[in-house]
């Protein structure tokens, strides 16, 4: 299990608050969204949609007034992209099931699609960090979303000024039941 190349990209994976001013090629963002697009979702109905924050007027819009106050994240500036993150809710799959079975089955699909696109940018060298903390109505606005899809969180993207330290992680014993 050591061996295993993708545990070293996890391991390697941490979220990243100290980026370069440099852009993120066009092509690396492309391919993060084909890993997160290739994602599998409840009932296959691929809720998630995303919009590509380069522009910087935009990328300062987003963080001046679509994050929550209280924790400064003045560090996003840097980053050479915000991939904004929103969900498409359909009828039966997406807002019956949960009534009955108590889980969110879009929110999941996104949080799946969000978590392929991050893992793409790490074996691109780029770093990321999930952001929820936001005003999901002010992104829909920014962004120009209809009613329709609902923004769950943003995702930095960028050239890591420095690779920040693992944090720590419970043991699998800790986590895992065998049955």
């Amino acid at each position: 299990m050591e061996n295993s190349p993708f545990i070293a990209l996890v391991k390697h994976r941490t979220s990243c608050r100290a980026y370069e001013p440099k852009p993120v090629p066009r092509d690396h963002l492309e391919l993060m969204l084909e890993a997160a697009r290739l994602a599998p979702s409840a009932c296959n109905k691929q809720p998630w949609r995303f919009a590509v924050v380069q522009d910087e007027a935009t990328r300062m819009r987003l963080i001046n007034e679509a994050f929550l106050s209280g924790i400064p994240m003045r560090w996003a500036e840097h980053a050479g992209a915000i991939v904004a993150l929103g969900m498409e809710k359909s009828a039966i799959t997406h807002r019956i099931a949960p009534k009955i079975s108590g889980v969110d089955y879009p929110l999941i699909d996104v949080g799946i699609a969000g978590e392929h696109l991050v893992l793409q940018a790490e074996e691109l060298g780029l770093g990321t960090c999930w952001i929820g903390w936001i005003k999901p109505k002010k992104v829909r606005q920014i962004v120009g979303w209809p009613p329709s899809i609902t923004a769950v969180g943003l995702i930095t993207v960028g050239w890591p000024a420095a690779q920040p330290q693992p944090r720590p992680r419970l043991d699998l014993e800790a986590i895992a039941k065998w049955i």
